[in-house]
């Protein structure tokens, strides 16, 4: 039965988008206020740059510790060239990824599209509904 649930079924829709020249605590901040892990960058005209994730602003916290001032802008942090998912594929596949990789989410694409993004959560979320 698992096998037949797409990401597109569980993944979050309304996804909290971030630009690359956001202050990273302002990005930080955002991140908490919406209880996210972390969430895509992207252009004025809506294009994946990266992904701004909770290890990415551990890097913020460690250059502020040593460097006396925590500043810097999301594109100086973010991961670049973020793994994607398709909305269709297999929750099967996707937590694969997820076994095999230290992501803790991914953009969901459709039809060279962000769409969405599926958590870990999401994904065990499917797993005790399908019960």
């Amino acid at each position: 039965m698992l096998t037949k649930i797409a990401i597109a079924d569980y993944m979050t829709k309304h996804v909290v988008k971030l630009t690359p020249s956001l202050n990273v605590i302002d990005a930080v901040k955002t991140m908490i206020e919406h209880k996210i892990t972390s969430a895509p960058v992207v252009d004025a005209q809506g294009h994946l740059l990266g992904m701004f994730s909770e290890m990415d602003g551990m890097k913020v916290f460690l250059d502020g510790v040593y460097n006396q001032g925590m500043s810097g802008k999301v594109g100086d942090y973010m991961t670049k060239n973020p793994i994607t998912v398709q909305a269709e594929s297999s929750i099967v596949d996707l937590a694969e990824k997820f076994q095999n990789l230290p992501v803790r989410s991914f953009p969901v694409f459709e039809n060279n599209e962000l769409v969405g993004i599926i958590s870990r959560t999401d994904l065990l979320r499917a797993l005790a509904t399908a019960q």
